[in-house]
């Protein structure tokens, strides 16, 4: 800032170089990190013009790097913090697992994992606050905001890229349990349905089904209990795309309950007044080998109250084991 309170002069353009700590980290982290006293709403602006060029090309908020990658930076302007931009408050979210190299909390339901696209501070922001002594910590994976359980972070950067690779090759066991409409028929049943990422002009994501030009998504349900009208079911993904399990659910009848976006809305609001006043989808265990150990890794988050008082009222038979 200059005496007069006004923007200072525009940097010119830059070029970052990539190291070994910037491997698998998310762009839009790694410049709010590095371009310090650039607003982190002004950042995100740059990615999506397309300003922003890695290897000289465009990418996304979401896009994760690689060592040796080489960034292209806009001229931008230092400016008085925004009210959008303020210190993240510190936020201790229920341990489930902790170690030198790992992390695994307990996410609420309404909280995003990071910031970005009008949030301004998410999990990782605030876990960061909360624990300056830090020098690394990173998300494995991502839930969706109204998706509450596991949340798994990395301590240290090989940790970090081992799991990203245990992902990419199917080496890590997610299990959710959702509460679904209707009184679900099969035990057992796959879906396999091809999903595409429509664009997101207004930053409101949205995903369909679509057989010729969508990716490959596959997953598995196990019914565990069901009422008349609602069910209980265990999803196992097989695949990690975007909003999968809602998308997957809607297409086979039987969308989430409380589902603000692929679901049955008029449904919604009935279950409102009976208690569900949010997504019945928690992310209830995740196992994987140990980064440093190799052992196998179990962590559980047991279904919260509001869910688990909703499910006894509606979902009151309980399938055999």
């Amino acid at each position: 800032m200059d005496a007069e309170g006004k923007d200072a002069p525009a940097r010119a353009v830059s070029w970052l170089d990539v190291g070994e700590e910037g491997e698998g980290q998310r762009i839009d982290n790694y410049l709010v990190a590095r371009l310090k006293g650039v607003p982190k709403s002004h950042v995100y602006r740059i990615l999506r013009s397309g300003e922003v060029r890695v290897n000289s090309g465009r990418v996304a908020a979401s896009h994760r790097l690689a060592a040796g990658d080489r960034i292209r930076v806009p001229p931008v302007r230092l400016a008085a913090r925004e009210a959008g931009d303020a210190p993240a408050p510190a936020l201790e979210l229920p341990v489930l697992y902790e170690d030198d190299h790992l992390l695994a909390v307990d996410k609420p339901a309404g909280l995003a994992v990071h910031g970005g696209s009008g949030v301004s501070h998410g999990a990782i922001e605030r876990l960061r606050a909360a624990r300056p002594e830090a020098r690394f910590l990173e998300l494995v994976h991502r839930l969706d905001r109204e998706t509450s359980g596991v949340l798994l972070l990395a301590k240290r950067r090989p940790a970090l890229t081992a799991l990203h690779e245990a992902l990419r090759g199917r080496g890590m066991d997610k299990r959710y349990l959702v509460g679904v409409a209707g009184r679900v028929r099969d035990a057992k049943r796959l879906v396999k349905a091809r999903l595409r990422k429509l664009p997101a002009g207004d930053g409101d994501r949205r995903v369909v089904v679509d057989a010729r030009e969508g990716q490959e998504a596959e997953t598995v349900f196990r019914r565990l209990a069901r009422g008349e009208s609602a069910s209980l079911l265990e999803a196992e993904l097989l695949t990690g795309r975007t909003h999968q399990i809602r998308v997957h659910l809607a297409h086979i009848g039987h969308p989430v309950l409380g589902d603000g976006k692929y679901g049955d809305f008029a449904l919604n609001r009935a279950l409102r007044p009976q208690g569900l006043r949010r997504m019945f989808l928690h992310a209830a265990q995740l196992s994987f080998d140990h980064p440093a150990t190799g052992g196998r890794v179990t962590v559980r988050s047991p279904l919260p109250a509001d869910l688990e008082a909703f499910r006894r009222s509606h979902m009151a038979e309980e399938e055999a084991p």
